[in-house]
């Protein structure tokens, strides 16, 4: 009986096969037993009297081989179809690419242009080297005035640093602290006859001085955008410091810059009116000579350069605002060298070497202006101080704004590293190496800016 009961399961199924292929092989008396499954497949039985239809469904289900072998059927609600290539199948499924470039061409024409460059803007600036180079449209968005006023609602990032290397001083390498790169971009029109140093920065332009102390260059090292400032009115061919600072929020609103040199003279350069002006002389309360610390670089808050100075210890100070000049007197801490000024967030710091006997250790200070006195605020790690012991460590500070980048050599030894301000953070900077080199860089000086995108010299 269960034989039976198989093979009128299997009839069933076959002659719903045979109904949904269009068949008329089958009798018209056949009867449904039980109603169908939620799967929605109808079984059916045959009346297994009528020899005729027996034999049509044995024809089907019997397999080639061994006498009484049956192959069960799955029942479906498709018709059987001839085997066809990939190709086929998705041919009626996918756009051939014509189609599929006009459709990405219409979509990018109407493609809001607003929110297009309101995420240019966000890109990570490492990100520019390869943007730019896409189309001349994405290339002319720098000029953009709208694209411009996107890039001033994004955050301020971490400051990159503009360095120049003892082995090329021709050329820069600018690192990035947030991806922990160098890069090495050329500037054409910087002269290669001449060495040009970066000496101070505002807005994402770097100020650069050539070793003669004649002639000052603007640039945005991103951008390449280049200037030559005019002849300076006052000859004077003496070692000089020099700050820069912006007019406004950004470097549409313009930017000055100042040099002074030890016996007081100093000049002051305006971006708006493309010229040098000499709005006094240094008055009676700032003590001549200077003894400027050229070693150190100046520091720009709202709109005022602080100058370090010696004999006596402290800082100048220049509103490029008033014109005014101010004088103080700070004594520096014991056992100090190589030290410099810094800034974050309108507060001033010091920077510099503490050695005592055969240690010395990184240590960082802060103006405390009710006092004028420096306090210690942090220093380096005492386990990286003892790589220092014994030997002659000098320090130069290649970035004072925010974030730290140190240079520390000596004969055995020559380290980078970068300290954030405001985590207290000291982390180790990988070695400077050229593109297709091995040999690692020394690093000569060099300053910290802001990267834009938009600023133009």
């Amino acid at each position: 009986m269960e034989e039976l009961a198989m093979l009128r399961q299997l009839i069933g199924q076959v002659q719903e096969l045979l109904r949904l292929y269009g068949s008329s092989h089958l009798q018209p008396h056949t009867q449904l037993l039980q109603p169908p499954p939620p799967q929605q497949h109808s079984w059916c039985f045959i009346n297994l009297d009528d020899k005729s239809a027996e034999d049509d469904c044995y024809s089907y289900i019997m397999k080639a081989g061994k006498s009484g072998t049956f192959k069960m059927l799955e029942p479906s609600s498709k018709s059987p179809s001839a085997k066809r290539s990939r190709k086929e199948k998705n041919r009626g499924r996918l756009p051939d690419a014509s189609s599929s470039t006009e459709m990405m061409d219409q979509i990018w024409q109407e493609f809001p242009e607003d929110l297009f460059e309101a995420v240019i803007a966000r890109l990570p600036i490492a990100t520019f080297f390869h943007f730019r180079l896409v189309c001349t449209k994405w290339n002319s968005l720098l000029t953009s005035h709208s694209f411009s006023q996107q890039c001033a609602q994004v955050p301020q990032s971490q400051p990159w640093f503009y360095t120049i290397t003892h082995e090329n001083v021709n050329t820069g390498a600018m690192y990035d602290p947030s991806l922990k790169k160098w890069h090495h971009p050329t500037i054409p029109a910087l002269p290669t006859k001449l060495i040009v140093l970066p000496v101070a920065s505002a807005g994402g332009l770097v100020c650069f001085l050539d070793i003669g102390h004649r002639t000052f260059y603007v640039c945005n090292p991103l951008t390449r955008s280049f200037k030559e400032l005019p002849a300076r009115s006052v000859k004077v061919w003496s070692r000089v410091a020099v700050g820069m600072t912006l007019n406004g929020e950004s470097t549409s609103g313009g930017y000055k810059i100042l040099w002074v040199c030890c016996d007081g003279e100093y000049e002051i350069y305006d971006s708006i009116m493309n010229s040098w002006t000499r709005p006094g002389s240094m008055p009676s309360n700032v003590s001549l000579p200077l003894y400027l610390n050229f070693r150190s670089q100046a520091v720009s808050i709202g709109g005022t350069l602080y100058f370090m100075r010696s004999d006596p210890d402290g800082i100048v100070s220049y509103d490029t605002a008033t014109g005014v000049w101010k004088q103080f007197v700070i004594p520096n801490p014991l056992l100090l060298s190589d030290y410099t000024l810094a800034e974050c967030g309108g507060r001033i710091l010091l920077v510099g070497l503490l050695t005592k006997n055969a240690a010395t250790c990184v240590c960082i200070w802060e103006l405390q202006k009710m006092t004028l006195l420096w306090k210690e605020v942090d220093r380096m790690p005492n386990i990286w101080c003892l790589e220092f012991y014994g030997k002659h460590v000098r320090m130069t500070c290649l970035g004072n704004k925010g974030l730290l980048m140190l240079s520390l050599r000596s004969r055995q030894m020559n380290r980078l590293v970068t300290y954030d301000i405001t985590s207290r953070e000291w982390l180790k900077v990988p070695g400077c190496v050229l593109p297709r080199g091995r040999k690692r860089q020394w690093i000569a000086c060099g300053t910290a800016f802001h990267p834009c995108l938009t600023a133009s010299a």
